[in-house]
């Protein structure tokens, strides 16, 4: 298989990925290798290597950087793969990669299966896993202003949801889905492809990739206490002792506010203007899932 490799060398420090270009010309000895060098150059790396016919293109990187190569491979012939080296990595979980030693995933992409997966579209901009507006927009930004500079990973990410959540106020937001009208006073709007941000966090436990659609979460606003007993079922969806979501099958959705607003596309901020656009589009992209245990 004619096989690039675009690896962010900001990304998967703790796991020495200083030496990533070796695993993969051990496993992988006649793939291309390219590094990234600058926000939006996997999206330009994808596309010359779509255009020139490679078979795959594997994205060994957060999801921020598999985002980028998505814009350039839908649509296209060439798959996606993909080597955790974010901090949740919730792409990576979903597809069953390995999230051990840099050994093991990369070796693993040696065995695989090519699915063909639905892509979302939020105001014309591709997302494979998750898409959103309020609470979790807002701490995408902020997450993102660390920078390559500041510590990343799960701590920080905490710590910014804590901060933005005391300090968040809810808009009230009107959604089109499907000919049905809603109005919700929001903490987060979802849109799942997949089913989880990271780390095993589930937003949409009944998401699925392939299934025509995306599934609309709605996160209402909840106090503290709501909250905490509410945020269990999350990560163990058959734990419910409340619930704070609802969760919608829908294939397009239009969502209105007032003026400016975040949202973020697979963790990626982003702004817009009184209107967020959302569609799928089923089949749209190829991607390499790793075989578990040969199966």
């Amino acid at each position: 298989m004619k096989t690039a490799f675009i690896i962010n060398p900001k990304s998967g420090k703790k796991l020495g990925c200083g030496n990533i270009e070796d695993k993969i010309k051990k496993h992988f000895p006649q793939a291309e290798t390219v590094f990234t060098e600058f926000k939006g150059h996997a999206r330009e790396l994808a596309k010359i290597f779509a255009r020139d016919g490679f078979e795959a293109v594997i994205v060994a990187g957060g999801d921020g950087t598999i985002n980028e190569a998505v814009q350039s491979l839908a649509g296209t012939q060439t798959a996606l793969g993909v080597i955790a080296l974010g901090s949740g990595n919730g792409l990576a979980r979903e597809l069953g990669c390995p999230l051990g030693s840099l050994e093991q995933r990369v070796s693993a992409l040696k065995k695989f299966k090519i699915k063909q997966f639905d892509l979302g579209r939020a105001n014309g901009e591709y997302f494979i896993n998750l898409a959103g507006l309020g609470m979790e927009a807002d701490i995408a930004a902020r997450f993102d202003e660390i920078g390559a500079g500041g510590k990343r990973g799960k701590w920080p990410y905490f710590k910014i949801g804590a901060k933005a959540f005391f300090g968040y106020k809810s808009p009230l937001v009107k959604a089109e889905t499907d000919g049905k009208t809603f109005e919700f006073k929001i903490m987060s709007l979802v849109f799942a492809n997949g089913r989880q941000y990271g780390s095993n966090f589930k937003i949409a436990p009944k998401a699925a990739f392939d299934d025509g659609f995306l599934d609309m979460t709605v996160i209402r606003r909840s106090n503290i206490f709501k909250l905490a007993l509410g945020l269990p079922s999350f990560f163990f969806p058959s734990c419910k002792i409340v619930s704070i979501a609802d969760t919608y099958k829908i294939r397009r959705a239009k969502v209105f506010l007032d003026g400016p607003f975040s949202y973020h596309i697979d963790g990626e901020p982003k702004r817009g203007k009184d209107c967020l656009e959302i569609e799928i589009s089923p089949s749209a992209v190829k991607v390499l899932c790793a075989l578990q245990d040969g199966r």
